[in-house]
């Protein structure tokens, strides 16, 4: 789970709903600034397990002031995005074909990037119509289902969801981690990390740490693509270890971008570092 720096909008930046041929996502949107240039490629931005599109609040202007359209949305079924009780709906294609109809309301082949669980969905959607893409982003993601020690967390999930309420999560998830905490959240991160927890769907987050814990690999098959690839991770990332990304990138002909000073959540932990990154890979793809 991302913690985003600040909750503010900065300017430009506006709350909005985007369609997909299944309803209508929540997003943030930020256009094009005067100043940026001749106008670029639109992004599409896409959150891990229990995230939301305020996990890229910080890097949204940096990206626009650059010449791109910019959105970062709620997937069905987390915070903003509600999903109805069908546990397909939450499957990995079901997802990237919601992606795909977000592609083609932006009107133009698309910069699409993926977070840890977001990272999957995309790949999903780059190998289902690689021509409807600019270029992927796998951000702190990885090749294939989350490893151990990660994974016991998705695990203690798992057992939890059929038995308790995510309210009750949440007060158990916190009273662990609070303990151990160097950085803690303000009580206004606080808040919102409490209510986007409780807001997303029992039914995706399980069907989600389901497919964190068996999802194949398909490295070769996106490597088989014709198709500009960057994988970008921190150093210190807890979920998929950065020597396993590195290892995708190699698979891949990829290029690589390593966030210093960022764990799982660059886009949030060093957001200027990871804007860079991004906007430096988006313009040499063209």
């Amino acid at each position: 789970m991302s913690t985003p720096p600040f909750l503010e909008l900065p300017s430009g930046v506006e709350a909005g709903r985007v369609p997909t041929a299944r309803g209508e996502l929540a997003a943030l949107e930020a256009r094009p600034t005067d100043g940026g240039g001749d106008p670029r490629l639109p992004v599409l931005l896409v959150p891990g397990f229990t995230g939301s599109k305020e996990d890229f609040i910080a890097v949204l202007a940096p990206i626009a002031a650059a010449g791109h359209r910019v959105l970062a949305i709620d997937p069905s079924g987390q915070y903003e995005s509600p999903g109805d009780a069908d546990p397909t709906s939450y499957d990995v294609k079901a997802l990237a074909e919601d992606l795909l109809s977000v592609v083609r309301h932006l009107g133009e082949p698309t910069h699409l990037l993926g977070h840890s669980f977001g990272g999957l969905v995309a790949r999903a959607a780059a190998l289902t119509d690689p021509g409807a893409l600019a270029s992927l982003t796998l951000l702190s993601s990885g090749p294939a289902a989350i490893p151990h020690p990660s994974s016991s967390n998705l695990e203690l999930i798992l057992q939890a969801l059929p038995v308790m309420d995510l309210e009750a999560i949440w007060t158990a998830k916190r009273q662990l981690e609070r303990p151990t905490e160097v950085d803690p959240p303000t009580p206004e991160i606080e808040d919102f990390l409490h209510r986007r927890f409780v807001a997303n769907s029992p039914t995706a987050m399980l069907r989600h740490a389901e497919q964190l814990l068996s999802e194949a690999d398909h490295v070769d098959e996106l490597a088989g693509l014709e198709l500009q690839v960057l994988v970008a991770y921190g150093p210190d990332d807890d979920a998929w270890p950065a020597a396993v990304q590195g290892e995708m990138a190699r698979r891949l002909g990829a290029r690589v971008a390593v966030i210093d000073g960022a764990g799982h959540s660059p886009a949030a932990q060093q957001p200027e570092a990871t804007a860079a990154a991004l906007l430096e890979f988006w313009s040499s793809v063209g």
